[in-house]
Order: C-alpha cells, then structure tokens, then sequence
C-alpha cells in the first residue's frame, strides 16, 4: 500500500527558496465500482477511475487549483476542509450555501490561495459524497516550520459502510421503519487502504506524523507503545509541545504529533489503530475494531513487548495551548445553542440545532446576502427559516455556548474560521470539575472541529473577521444529513463590498434553473414562497374525544420535550416535586410548593413528637429557613453562581467503553 512520507529537509529548503506556485489538479469525478474494505464490494465515488484519491501536497502561499469534471448523475461540490477562505468565500464548496452544486456533465475551476499551513482535507460537500470516497487529505507545508524534525508520515483514518450513504439516510429518515436503524459496522482504511501501513524508522530521527481522522461517523484512537508523542498541531493550528500516549479523533479532526526514534535498531514495534463508537452495542470484533502496524527499525528484528503506561495519557485539546500565544478573545455576543434530535409529525426523527432542523434554501445563501440591499441582508429572516441563519456583525467577539443534552457525542466543525477552545463542562455532574484552558500560559488552542462529549457543553469563541458565509455542522454526516446545521451570515454588509462571485459560479446555477439573486426562496423581499414548510414537532395532548385527562402523581419527561399539567391548590401543605431518580434527586433536581399558608397555619399542628424529633437533633423548630427571624438567612450556604459548573468531555479508556449515559434520555418526576 502507498506510505506518504516527506525528508523535512527537502520540505523546508524548498518552502524557504521557492516562490509561490500553482498545484493544478485535474479531478473527473465519477462512480467506480470496487472492493475497499476486502468485505463489501460496492459503488463508490473516486477520481480520474480510482480510489483512493492521491493526497494534494502544496506550500502556504500556493495557489491551488481544483479543475473539477462532474460524471455522476447527480451534482458535486468540492471542500477543502480547514482552508478559511478568507475573501474567496465562495470558493468554499457547501452546496447550496456558497454555490449550487456542479451539475452532472459540467466543469468547474476551483481555485484559491492555500494561505495557512497545516493539515486539512479535501472533500465533497454535496449530497454527503464524502461518505462515498470523494476525500483526500491536503498538506500545506508551512515556508520555515516552528519545530524541527526529520522526516514525515501521512497516516489518513477513515471508516469504510458496506452500503451507499444515501441508502443509509433514507432508512434513518424512513418514517415507516424503526428508528434508529439497526446499527451497522464499518471496516477501517488505512491511507485508503484495509491494511496499516508499515512505518520505517531510523535510530535517533525524529518523525512528524500527520494524522487525519477522514471518517463519516466513527472514532480513531492511535498510539505508538513504547514512544510517547508530543502534540504539535491541532487542526491547522500550531500547539506548544505536549506529551501524551494516545489519540482519540473525532470525524474530521487532525493532530500532528512529533515522535523521536530509539537510539538503536535492535527491535521492532507495533503500533495500534482502534475504529469504534461508544453510540452502537459493542460487540467483538465489530465495535470496536482493533488493527495493529509495524513499526520498523531493522527487518526481521525481533518485537519488543510493551506495557501500557499506568497513567495512560489520551490528548485533550483543551489542555493544549497555542503556540501562538494569543490570549482569550474578549467576549462581545454569547450565542447559546443547544443540539439535539426530535420526532416531528412527518413521523421523522430529524436533528436540530435550538429546536430547528436545517434544510437548504432554494438559492445559494452566500448569493442571498451579496444580492439582498443591505437592511435586509441583516435580517435573518431572509434566508428562509431551515437555513437557520445567525447574523454576526463585522469584527465582533463571538463565543459559542453550545449544549448537547442527549446521548451521543457531535464532532461540530465551524467553517471560515478557527475558534479557540475555552471550556467544557457537563450538564449532569456536579462532582466533574470544569475544563478549562491553562490559565497560568493564558494561550486557549484553537482548532476548526470540536467534540461535543455526552451531556455536556463547550465553550469557544472567534472573531468574526472573514465576511462570507459559513455553515456550523455536525460532522457525522447522518447527523448533518438529519439537519444539524446552522448558516452563519458573517457581515453581509461588509461582504458585498469585497467580493464578487465569479460568472462560472453563476453558470452552475443558471444551468439548473436556479435564481442567484433574491431571499431563500428566490423572491423578493421577505416573501419565501415556494420554500418547504418547516417540520412540526408534534403535540400530545389529552383525548378530546373521553375530554377527561388521565390524572396521575409520576409522569416522565422525554428527552428535548416539555410537559404541562393541572392541578388545584386544595391541599395546604408543603410539597416536592421532584426527579424519582434518585441520583438526580441528589443532585439538587426538586423545588418546594408552599402551598396556601395562611390557610394551613389555621387548620393543621405539627405533633409535638415530631417536634422532638428536630430538637433531638438541635435543629430549630420555628423561624426562617436559616432558623432566624425575619429575613436574617446567615448560616445558609451560599448558592452556586453559575448554572454549568462542572465537567470534562468524556474520553475513552484504552478500551473504549460505551458513551450512552444515563442522564440523556428522560426524568421521572413526582408529586
């Protein structure tokens, strides 16, 4: 199989002495018809006849050139992932949002400066081809890199379905079939390839390893036993060294990591690759996979045996800092989003990001707000109401505050930009410390992909620095495919006055009969007619046929939905409500109703036995909640100050353990 590996010597000395040039690369995009994972032949998406597609090397600066030909039956569009396009907007690839796909039979020029440096991706990003094989990795090599080392590999991960994507989604979006479908298991590629590659080493050498996690759904976790690995890069950004054991990789994250060699070639070793997902059953062999590799200092050398470190460290992308330097961004908007998935009354399960499930407009967003006059470009109500639009102002300080009360974890990435990491925290656990950036080097790494973990939140902020516009999605691409996905309109007025969108862009959509001026819809105005209906979520509520509501003291609360029920104040009293888990009881999920007061001191005394039973134990029997009068309250507690106080994103054990949690679905509640 095919090992990419680089001399830096001959990457530095070239990046330093040569201008910037022009990497032309020729693209027929069409089906092909092969058996990847040795398990499941199949149709696949490939280039120029063949899979995998060759890896695209090019030097900050480059301009590359994607000359792209269309031969499937349905459109394409091509990403390249991490690029931020900053003033090519529209060269950014997301049909739909920046461009409307290329149509079966025609052509069309991606082209755009590769100005940072690091590890990224290239893939389709139109009807989910990249699930398909439409991916290769892209390294732009930085002129004079910050750390040195000698030579290095490119190791693509990727998870291999024996079924096309597109049958996937329809059965997860068929309403007649049970859902979640029944869970399947992917086989794992190595640089497009069922078997892993073997590394050679030299004594002594130090090799950077660029490892990218290309998958549609499932996790990587990677370690070399016995050479510990030192953290360099994180998704085009450059960290501070940091030593760790392993790395556990999201779909679409990138590390690169720094290995030095032992100082003789007496032995060889293995090295592990783990394919899995905490989300389906575990069950062996399937989930997870477990490959191993070679790492090779002599042929025929025996392999040393290794033992997993006590304290095995796995990365942790909020413990890196950047190599930048650069201190937290101040804070001007917090947007709070909340992700998730619902039963809407299509019968469908969809996702949806603060309750609305993205669907695309009917013209190009980006085409929207470079054509719209400028006040109703700033209106949000513009882009249609599935496009979920958010308006961000020229320059200003975005954080994110994003929520994911549910069971599954979501490998969020942000186009345009690179965000810092700031906090994560759990939304269950109380007794789980926050995660934050080092304060004492006060430099938050930044990254474009982020995970989620289980019930739990993250916090991470940008500058809204490169007018365009860009989608926030999930990056399983069922869950993008299911409609988690947002469009950020990023300074529209600003946005129209530096860029132009080509013709040729424009032809793409001429040709489908597609508008390229007007709203969502094409229309003038605020009018969207001819946009779908959103989904509704539906109600249950009483029969009104019997018209007599069933009574009961314990009702549950499914997951993402709210409750409403009716009582009469006919009981002087003071009552909980409460959550029956008793967990969550513990963890402070109950209130008191004080019911009719004045009224209960006139018809009710407490037994004086029962009194007795708080002198007993010096607890006062009369006052305030404190045991004072009046409003005096010294010697309560003080209250927590913030609603989201703990937590750390769940990473798994060498041996990765199911991440459904036990808080994610629904809470009893009782009178």
């Amino acid at each position: 199989m095919k090992v990419y590996r680089q001399a830096a010597s001959v990457v530095l000395l070239l990046g330093a002495l040569t201008s910037a040039a022009r990497v032309v690369v020729d693209w027929n995009v069409g089906y092909v018809n092969l058996d990847r994972d040795g398990h499941s032949p199949r149709r696949a998406i490939g280039v120029n006849g063949a899979l995998p597609i060759p890896p695209v090397f090019a030097t900050r600066g480059d301009t590359l050139v994607i000359n792209v030909h269309n031969s499937l039956d349905v459109t394409t569009s091509i990403h390249a992932h991490g690029l931020f396009q900053n003033g090519t907007s529209f060269m950014d690839g997301p049909a739909m949002v920046t461009q409307c796909g290329i149509p079966p039979g025609h052509s069309f020029t991606y082209e755009y400066e590769a100005d940072h440096a690091g590890t990224f991706w290239i893939h389709g990003h139109d009807h989910h081809q990249n699930s398909d094989g439409l991916r290769t990795p892209l390294v732009v090599h930085e002129r004079r890199e910050p750390h040195r080392y000698d030579e290095e590999y490119l190791l693509s991960l990727e998870d291999w379905y024996p079924f096309e994507f597109a049958a996937r989604l329809k059965d997860t979006l068929d309403p007649t079939k049970t859902f979640p479908p029944p869970a399947s298991f992917p086989y794992a590629l190595f640089n497009g390839h069922p078997t892993t590659p073997t590394l050679k080493f030299k004594p002594g050498k130090t090799y950077r390893f660029r490892i990218l996690n290309m998958s549609t759904t499932e996790w990587f976790q990677f370690n070399l036993p016995g050479h510990q690995m030192r953290v360099i890069e994180a998704d085009g950004e450059y960290s501070q060294p940091s030593a760790v054991d392993g790395l556990d990789m999201g779909p679409g994250e990138r590390y690169s990591v720094l290995v030095t060699a032992h100082p003789t070639d007496s032995h060889n070793y293995h090295y592990n690759a783990t394919l899995y997902a905490g989300f389906v059953p575990r069950i062996e062999d399937k989930n997870p996979r477990h490959y191993q590799g070679l790492i090779e200092y002599r042929e025929g050398a025996p392999i040393m045996p290794t033992t997993e470190p006590a304290n095995f460290k796995w990365v942790s992308d909020v413990e890196l800092c950047s190599l930048s330097g650069n201190p937290p961004l101040p804070v001007d908007r917090q947007i709070e989003l909340t992700v998730g998935g619902s039963l809407f009354t299509t019968g469908q399960t969809m996702d949806i990001i603060n309750n609305i499930t993205y669907a695309q407009p009917l013209i190009p967003s980006l085409y929207s707000a470079m054509s719209l006059d400028t006040p109703l470009a700033m209106n949000e109500a513009a882009y249609g109401p599935q496009t979920h639009a958010i308006i961000l102002k020229h320059l200003e300080y975005i954080e994110l505050l994003v929520n994911s009360p549910n069971s599954l974890p979501h490998p969020m990435h942000l186009h345009g930009h690179a965000f810092q990491i700031i906090e994560y925290g759990s939304l269950v656990n109380k007794s789980e410390p926050v995660r934050r950036f080092s304060s004492e080097v006060n430099a938050p790494m930044q990254r474009d992909t982020i995970v989620i973990p289980i019930n739990s939140y993250v916090k991470i902020r940008f500058r809204a620095d490169n007018p365009g516009v860009w989608l926030f999605h999930c990056h399983m691409d069922i869950h993008f495919g299911m409609g988690m996905a947002l469009t950020f309109i990023e300074a529209p007025d600003v946005l129209r006055q530096r860029q132009k969108v080509p013709e040729a862009m424009l032809e793409l959509c001429r040709a489908q009969g597609i508008n390229t001026q007007g709203n969502g819809a094409g229309n003038t105005g605020l009018d969207l007619a001819g946009l779908p209906l959103p989904p509704i979520r539906p109600v249950l509520r009483y029969s009104e046929k019997c018209n007599a509501p069933m009574k009961r003291d314990t009702f549950v609360v499914p997951v993402d939905h709210y409750a409403k029920l009716r009582f009469r104040a006919d009981n002087p009293g003071v009552w909980l409500l409460h959550c029956h888990m008793d967990v969550h009881f513990g963890m402070g999920m109950a209130l008191t109703f004080f019911e009719a007061p004045d009224v209960l001191r006139q018809h009710q005394k407490v037994p004086d036995s029962m009194l007795e039973l708080c002198r007993a134990q010096g607890i006062r029997t009369e006052g305030n909640k404190a045991g004072n009068a009046g409003p005096d309250l010294a010697g309560l507690s003080p209250p927590p100050t913030t609603a989201f106080q703990n937590g750390r994103p769940s990473t798994p054990t060498s041996t990765p353990t199911n991440q459904q949690g036990n808080f994610s679905s629904s809470c009893f509640l009782i009178f």
